[in-house]
């Protein structure tokens, strides 16, 4: 017997009546004769039953063990193995002898068999990803509607923030941080609150073009550094950032207080543990501090 809530053995003309039959008029049912001895059956029999798996209950597999069930073989008159009927509405309506490739088995069902429902996408997922892709307005828009559904879903609250965060609604993007209860998303949470504390700071320092003019007159201007690496995180450009920090760190450690490091500590809070930009340089950092 199989373990597949759609896939079954017939013992009896009885239980061919109840499991064949009847279902049928709710589910097509594909009945497969096979026999111990029959090679191409027992070739065929995986082919089936993944075929069934794959149509997710809109399709049943019933399997008669012909040296077993006569009557059965007799009643249908099946004279070669394997064969394999169709049955529907307590009829048989299509079907086959011999081995087949899979792609005609699907073929011969696809009249008679529906479609398995497509799997629903997780919203946070599909969320998740098009804030990855900075399409910030339906990012915004996907996560009001799972905010209407709970408005404390806290990986819900966190990345509306960022998206606020992103089209400069920094108060508004605060408030929805301030509502973030318990501390399941802890590291998520830092890092949205790391993206405020950046875009912040970036709107009251000067241009990108007057720091880097700074630095082209003088390559250690640490305060120049730093806050160019403050800018380039306002503009998601991580990279370049980190790789400034990571530099400011090395030459002047207790800059503005230890302000590199902490910087570079937000950051791999802002990008999450897995990224690979906070991979490398963790492990950068690791080596110019021991």
């Amino acid at each position: 017997m199989s373990d597949s809530p759609y896939i079954f053995d017939i013992s009896g003309a009885a239980n061919f009546e109840q499991l064949v039959i009847e279902n049928s008029f709710h589910k097509p049912v594909l009945v497969d004769f096979w026999a111990e001895w029959c090679a191409p059956c027992k070739a065929l029999m995986p082919m089936l039953a993944k075929i069934t798996e794959d149509y997710a209950g809109e399709l049943l597999l019933a399997k008669v063990n012909c040296d077993i069930e006569q009557d059965i073989v007799m009643r249908f008159g099946i004279r070669s193995l394997p064969t394999v009927v169709l049955f529907k509405n307590g009829q048989p309506v299509d079907g086959f002898a011999g081995a087949q490739p899979e792609a005609a088995i699907r073929e011969m069902l696809k009249p008679h068999v529906a479609e398995p429902a497509p799997v629903a996408a997780d919203p946070m997922e599909t969320a998740q990803a098009l804030f990855a892709e900075g399409r910030f307005a339906e990012t915004e828009a996907l996560l009001k509607q799972v905010l209407t559904e709970n408005n404390e879903n806290a990986a819900a609250l966190i990345l509306y923030a960022r998206c606020l965060a992103e089209r400069g609604e920094l108060g508004e993007a605060q408030v929805v941080l301030d509502a973030v209860k318990g501390d399941e998303h802890k590291q998520a949470l830092a890092g949205a609150k790391a993206q405020l504390t950046f875009l912040r700071q970036a709107a009251d320092l000067p241009e990108v073009a007057t720091l880097k003019s700074r630095l082209a007159q003088n390559a250690e201007d640490d305060e120049a550094v730093y806050q160019l690496a403050v800018q380039q995180l306002a503009r998601q450009q991580y990279e370049a950032a980190l790789d400034g920090l990571l530099k400011l760190f090395v030459r002047n450690r207790s800059y503005g207080d230890g302000l590199p490091h902490k910087t570079l500590l937000q950051v791999f809070d802002l990008l999450g543990g897995e990224h690979p930009l906070v991979t490398s340089y963790r492990r950068k950092l690791y080596q110019a501090i021991y």
